[in-house]
């Protein structure tokens, strides 16, 4: 996230808060989710979901991802346009980039593609600075990382995993998350993300009323 020097916020990506706002809303009203019903998947306040939605806020790239996560979707789809070509060539300094105030970089590396949530992202966090947890995603997703360099502490489900440069790990997406640089240079890895969908609940079916046999 970043301000534009003009006045309005502005991400990496060019899209001003209240088009980021206009697009959550749309992506939360196809889903047909109220503010309340958002807020219950995704532990946001309605009032921040609201401001968000008015422009009026700037989300942290936490409240972002887990606004996205409720919408069971990517913050790639949020923040860029979909592609229907069959190939999609992404050039140096074209790709969305989330930035956090403390310092670390999602740079999302694959295009928006129509119907297919799924994200490749390189992530940058400087020494010493902890992400943050992030929320779990719908049972089946996936989730693929793959170290560059440094030393990344990754926490699932209270569990710590220490990966260092050349590491890799795949973990089931629809658990607790946390990512943290447990040394003094940048940690930088590859993450490659497949979300799967929330279940709606079915409603219980009625029982039909048995009606009485006519007699002749």
């Amino acid at each position: 996230m970043m301000d534009h020097p003009g006045g309005r916020p502005r991400l990496s990506s060019g899209l001003d808060m209240a088009g980021l706002g206009a697009r959550l809303r749309l992506e939360r009203l196809r889903r047909r989710l109220s503010l309340h019903s958002l807020m219950m998947r995704t532990g946001v306040s309605r009032s921040m979901l609201s401001e968000v939605e008015r422009g009026s806020k700037v989300p942290t790239v936490l409240v972002l991802d887990r606004i996205a996560t409720g919408l069971d979707t990517s913050i790639a789809r949020l923040l860029g346009d979909e592609r229907a070509a069959r190939v999609v060539v992404l050039r140096r300094g074209e790709h969305d980039t989330a930035h956090d105030p403390s310092g670390w970089e999602r740079r999302i590396l694959s295009p928006v593609l129509p119907g297919v949530e799924f994200e490749l992202m390189r992530t940058t966090i400087p020494g010493g600075v902890d992400a943050g947890e992030f929320a779990p995603h719908a049972p089946g997703s996936r989730e693929y990382l793959a170290m560059e360099r440094g030393i990344l502490r990754l926490t699932l489900d209270g569990v710590e995993h220490v990966l260092g440069g050349g590491d890799s790990i795949y973990y089931a997406g629809d658990c607790r998350h946390a990512f943290a640089n447990a040394g003094q240079e940048p940690c930088v890895y590859y993450l490659a993300m497949e979300l799967g969908h929330h279940r709606t609940p079915e409603r219980p079916r009625r029982a039909r009323p048995r009606g009485r046999r006519k007699t002749r």
